[in-house]
């Protein structure tokens, strides 16, 4: 912008050569819809390849979502999917009557080409939705940020919008499905391999203690372990020392293609619900260092013990544990806390104190 200060005037400001901006289209591909379409009404086995994870709301076309939905439900009847057997059903469509009703169809048949592509331009479809879903949910972000609520903290926005994106995510999750018994046995084996390597010959993360790791073989993913006792029975101090035992003996390789993954031990996230983050490590680093918690505490050390905790506090610094003291802490957030954590550090362990 140039200002304009023509003498006896008031200074304004006029365009400068820029150029405008210019509205913005939501990411969509009708060709890929048409494509889809037409695989499946002239093969409708075509459906299979894609029906678990393309739904009539990931179609930027409206009325191509209530052709596919259309097409879904006469396949699941068991009955043929094609521009014959479907125009009985959008006669009176008036969103297919826009774009040419049954010739519509007929047409979207003729120029399929082959099925072989379907996965593809289904996967085409389903990114391009998420796509616009994401945009959508942008755009509720910046408008809930510029008129908050007035007992609506910042930081309860970040966890929704985190909790959106997490939902956004596992939602065009298209990778799952039956896996083959063989492959699942590979990786089984795989297990047992990296167990016979261990010292410990432990297929699971070590606790530490002799006993529980050879009755349980190690903690493994998507164990869910409870330590139950009356008050003041140690259970902090077992839980304490097993994340620490997974921490310490943490070990990474990384392979040909500069991948990093954790072989043995465990990235920890440590929610201490009732002690802070300061009594936790001093809880720890009596343990590692053999001076009393006591001691520590009231500083009632000599210069031996201080020593031992010196040297024990270098080695403690190396350890992966993450300490998340907050109160009170809600169920959801302490998910959302999780997820950022095992996004940025890789967790591998939860402990919840």
């Amino acid at each position: 912008m140039e200002p304009n200060t023509q003498p006896g005037t008031v200074a304004t400001l006029r365009p400068a050569d820029e150029k405008q901006p210019s509205w913005r289209n939501p990411p969509s591909n009708l060709e890929a819809e048409q494509a889809l379409l037409g695989a499946i009404l002239v093969n409708n086995r075509a459906f299979e390849q894609i029906s678990d994870f393309v739904k009539p709301e990931h179609f930027a076309n409206q009325a191509h979502g209530r052709i596919f939905e259309t097409i879904g439900k006469q396949i699941e009847r068991g009955q043929e999917a094609n521009p014959t057997t479907l125009q009985f059903f959008f006669e009176k469509d008036e969103g297919l009557a826009s774009l040419g009703g049954h010739a519509y169809l007929a047409r979207l048949a003729a120029s399929a080409v082959t099925i072989i592509n379907a996965r593809d331009y289904g996967q085409t479809i389903h990114d391009l939705f998420l796509r616009r879903q994401l945009i959508g949910l942008g755009e509720d972000t910046v408008n809930e940020a510029y008129d908050p609520e007035i007992d609506d903290a910042a930081l309860n926005q970040i966890e929704r919008t985190e909790q959106r994106l997490y939902d956004l995510a596992t939602a065009g999750d298209y990778q799952g499905g039956f896996k083959d018994f063989a492959s699942v046995l590979t990786v089984a084996v795989q297990q047992a391999e990296a167990a016979y390597k261990r010292d410990g010959k432990l297929t699971g993360v070590g606790t530490g203690l002799t006993d529980l790791d050879a009755l349980l073989g190690g903690l493994h993913k998507s164990d869910l372990v409870i330590l139950a006792g009356r008050p003041s029975m140690g259970k902090t101090a077992l839980a304490t020392n097993i994340a620490f035992h997974a921490a310490k003996n943490i070990r990474r390789e990384t392979d040909e293609f500069g991948n990093e993954s954790v072989v043995d031990g465990a990235v920890i996230g440590f929610f201490s619900l009732e002690m802070s983050s300061e009594q936790l490590a001093t809880r720890i680093l009596a343990e590692e260092s053999g001076v009393g918690s006591d001691l520590i505490r009231r500083g009632a050390m000599g210069n031996k013990e201080f020593g031992q905790l010196v040297q024990a506090s270098h080695e403690l610094q190396r350890a992966p544990i993450f300490i998340d003291d907050t109160p009170a802490l809600t169920v959801s957030a302490l998910r959302t806390r999780a997820r950022r954590l095992k996004r940025q550090h890789g967790l591998g362990m939860i402990v919840v104190d």
